[in-house]
């Protein structure tokens, strides 16, 4: 096929609707992954949590959101896309919009009234609830707006865009810290997503195909998940993976807060943040080529160890540059395990039940934000402030992540999945 009609069949195989779903995508992770770089040290900072809390509060912010993706689709299914997309933005924009107003007068009456970690946690599930309806609906509009010889390049463009707002969010987080307030932070992700609430309502038009599967039912959903946890071997490969996100998580709970404690106070934490999906973008299609003749889980142990080791730097190079190195070496494992993550749990799938599967591989990831938090608070706690040994930290969040990649190891030798070997995985 020629570039020519290549190029023509790009531009007449995707309808409006994923153009404009896709790019809300990347004005969504730009919001979120802006709130996130900022939210550890708003918290401690402006609202004057202590440490432990902060990172438990930033935890649970991170953890939320992936539980409830594996229900968003059944819910968005039935709301149609453009209902969905339309409230999981309303939700967006006014749940930043409060995160960011918390210390603000004029919702002292409130603060009065409810203890303030209990409103700060319950402020901050509101946007999960938002993310776990705008996943799905993007996905599910690139399937359904794509043509069927240019479905993969639609997916690969979602995942490109995905990057771009996860990279512009911290560099906008930046910005508008230095210039204005961190408070503002949160205030600029909500008027982000809020464009994006008018720009559905104006220009997505529900896509649909002949052939639709019809929508499940919670009930659905939750038989679904009764499956999944009644496969011992699945589940037991998720719980020791769920160690690599507890590790990686601590770059935006805990790191934000080492930086500025223990290694300089000036330190413009959210553009360091901008580092990982940088080097994600630019590396991922030729680290993927280098590595493709890897079985899929062996990948996921080198890139678990990979991003566990690249915190030995930032113990011996105790600099922003150390910080920068340790995030680009943590991206690269990142890109090492992460397509071949999704490869392995098809693998591990029943027949038949690929889709289920696959929509319960997100647990790891919000479990690990949620133990990561609280993990990493209790260790920023007791070797930063308890014992005045920092380090220590940085070395019990490298065991965590050496142990998971030995366990990984392990399962691999005594549970191999089918047909995962070199050149096949």
């Amino acid at each position: 096929m020629s570039t020519a009609q290549r190029l023509r069949d790009i531009r007449e195989g995707f309808a409006r609707p994923f153009w404009v779903a896709n790019v809300s995508e990347l004005f969504e992770r730009l919001s979120y992954y802006a709130a996130f770089a900022s939210l550890a040290r708003y918290l401690n900072e402006s609202l004057e949590f202590p440490t432990q809390a902060a990172s438990s509060l930033a935890g649970l912010f991170g953890g939320l959101v992936w539980f409830l993706a594996a229900f968003g689709g059944a819910i968005a299914d039935r709301l149609g896309f453009r209902g969905a997309l339309s409230l999981a933005y309303l939700i967006l924009s006014c749940s930043y919009f409060l995160l960011g107003s918390l210390g603000s007068s004029w919702m002292a009456p409130v603060r009065g009234m409810v203890p303030l970690g209990l409103l700060v946690a319950f402020v901050l599930m509101l946007p999960a609830l938002g993310i776990a309806l705008v996943k799905p609906a993007v996905v599910g509009t690139t399937a359904r707006a794509s043509n069927e010889n240019v479905r993969s390049i639609g997916y690969s463009i979602y995942y490109t865009l995905v990057n771009i707002g996860g990279a512009a969010g911290p560099y906008v987080a930046s910005y508008v810290h230095r210039h204005m307030s961190v408070e503002n932070v949160f205030r600029v992700a909500a008027v982000s997503v809020a464009m994006m609430f008018f720009a559905v309502l104006l220009l997505f038009k529900e896509p649909r195909k002949e052939g639709d599967a019809p929508p499940p039912s919670l009930a659905e959903t939750g038989r679904n998940f009764i499956t999944v946890i009644s496969n011992p071997k699945f589940m037991l490969f998720l719980v020791i993976f769920t160690g690599y996100w507890v590790v990686y998580w601590q770059e935006f709970i805990t790191l934000p807060l080492y930086v500025v404690k223990y290694i300089d106070p000036r330190a413009d934490t959210e553009l360091l943040l901008v580092t990982g999906p940088l080097v994600v973008i630019s590396l991922t299609v030729l680290i993927n080529l280098a590595t493709q003749r890897i079985a899929s889980l062996k990948a996921v142990t080198l890139g678990t160890l990979m991003s566990s080791l690249a915190w030995i730097v930032l113990i011996f190079m105790p600099t922003v540059t150390g910080v920068i190195i340790t995030l680009i070496c943590v991206a690269l494992g990142e890109i090492v395990q992460s397509p071949r993550y999704y490869e392995y749990i098809s693998r591990l799938a029943p027949p038949g039940q690929q889709g289920t599967y696959m929509g319960f591989a997100f647990l790891p990831i919000g479990l690990g934000s949620l133990i990561g938090g609280w993990f990493g608070g209790k260790l920023m706690h007791h070797f930063g402030e308890v014992e005045h040994r920092p380090t220590g930290l940085l070395w019990t969040i490298i065991g965590v992540g050496v142990l998971t990649a030995a366990l990984l190891w392990v399962y691999d030798r005594m549970l191999p999945a089918k047909q995962d070997s070199a050149g096949q995985a």
